[in-house]
């Protein structure tokens, strides 16, 4: 009797766990809810991944975008498990933030590339900068040193050598014009670019405020190996909705969508 009783017991937990899902392979992974959740930051990435939106939906894949106007945020709710895939950074950015935050997140992608530019309000030539003047660039420490590396490639400064992206306004060897750099948040630049006299802005940004940076910048990112990246969370680097995810945004279609829709101000970068 005990026997059969325990049997019986033992029977309704096994049935119940695998109803939640344990100990099978029914329902796991990123599909379990039937759809796909991708962060982005507004702009050029949103309108990419809209277009892979609507092709995945002819493969049977649902995409959920959520949309972020800033460059931390995405990659924190990815961490927590708000999002399944994000899709919007450089990878010097990439590894800054996992090394910061203490994030466990991987790269499994390329995606599009968005060369730096410089704008202005106030001249229309590098050369016509006075002494003294002010230089807007991004705050957060990735972005500030490709700024400054623009800077450099524009003939405004000299940097300490050997620094590359993880240079500061403190690594700044010559500085003969003393011109002054202010840092701002990257997606605000486009807003205050009327209060200095030039400032580097990255073009996701640039194009969300109706700049197009191969016209209107005075400067542009020459060469620019700042690619943008696919990450998800390290135990989901081989889920088989990540690649499907990967060839969709990879393919011919989302290509030529890029090219003809930004004549190279943006540019595949796979």
């Amino acid at each position: 009797m005990k026997k059969t009783l325990l049997t019986a017991i033992l029977a309704s937990v096994l049935i119940l766990f695998a109803a939640c899902g344990g100990g099978s392979d029914e329902g796991e992974g990123l599909l379990e809810d039937g759809k796909l959740v991708v962060g982005v930051t507004a702009g050029p990435h949103e309108e990419v991944l809209e277009k892979v939106k609507e092709l995945a939906e002819e493969e049977d894949l649902t995409i959920e975008i959520v949309s972020f106007s800033d460059y931390v945020m995405p990659n924190v709710s990815l961490s927590e498990g708000e999002l399944d895939i994000n899709s919007f950074q450089t990878e010097p950015f990439f590894d800054h933030m996992n090394e910061e935050r203490g994030l466990d997140l991987v790269k499994v992608a390329d995606t599009i590339t968005f060369p730096m530019g410089i704008y202005s309000e106030k001249v229309t030539d590098i050369a016509d900068l006075e002494d003294g003047a002010s230089i807007g660039l991004p705050s957060d420490p990735t972005n500030s040193g490709r700024a400054l590396l623009l800077f450099e490639q524009a003939g405004l400064i000299t940097l300490e050598e050997g620094l590359g992206v993880n240079a500061t306004v403190n690594d700044i060897a010559e500085n003969e014009h003393n011109y002054e750099f202010i840092e701002l948040d990257s997606a605000q630049i486009p807003r205050q670019l009327g209060e200095v006299d030039i400032a580097a802005i990255n073009s996701n940004f640039a194009m969300e405020a109706g700049l197009v940076p191969g016209e209107d910048s005075i400067f542009i990112e020459q060469d620019s190996t700042f690619v943008n990246l696919i990450a998800v969370r390290k135990e989901n680097e081989d889920d088989p909705a990540v690649q499907q995810f990967i060839d969709i945004y990879q393919s011919d279609e989302v290509e030529q969508f890029v090219e003809e829709t930004y004549g190279g101000s943006i540019i595949p970068g796979w």
